[in-house]
């Protein structure tokens, strides 16, 4: 998609969004799983993404907004095909992660919000993943990594630059 052009869902996502809203009181009730297809389909919520399905549900963009903006797996930015997100959050800042964390964005060559050259890897610092006896925990694309170290992290990052499934 260019970035002169709208994003707009897909008629088969469109018939799967309307079938998704007739299980509801009120559309309303359907967003949070619209912005998951939405983010699925088009990578990253932008503000005209964000839009878009405002305009489906008839809702105001601030209603989506509030939603977005409140919770951490919606994201307004592109990011890498892996995006791996440090929780560092108190359990897991006792643990290791503030070091691990470093340690990843050393390997990666990237700060928060940025990208690898190879557009495999994003990085990001989350405030609570929810696993405190698995501190620390790194999520990756939604899948946790509990326990994590330097060498845990190191294995999974050679594995996927080497084209292997993690």
């Amino acid at each position: 998609m260019s970035a002169s052009e709208m994003p707009k869902f897909s008629e088969e996502r469109l018939a799967e969004i309307d079938a998704l809203v007739k299980r509801y009181p009120s559309a309303k009730s359907a967003l949070m799983p619209v912005l998951y297809m939405a983010q699925q389909d088009f990578g990253y919520l932008s503000m005209d993404t964000q839009q878009m399905v405002a305009d489906v549900l008839k809702l105001r963009l601030m209603e989506v907004r509030e939603v977005v903006t409140f919770y951490t797996m919606f994201k307004e930015q592109p990011h890498g095909k892996y995006l791996l997100e440090v929780c560092t959050n108190a359990s897991c800042m006792l643990n290791g992660a503030d070091a691990l964390y470093a340690q990843m964005k050393e390997t990666l060559g990237i700060g928060p919000g940025e990208i690898t050259e190879d557009g495999l890897f994003s990085i990001a610092e989350v405030e609570c993943a929810g696993a405190c006896a698995g501190a620390p925990v790194v999520q990756v694309n939604n899948i946790y990594h509990e326990k994590a170290t330097a060498e845990s992290m190191e294995a999974l990052i050679t594995k996927v630059r080497a084209g292997e499934a993690i």
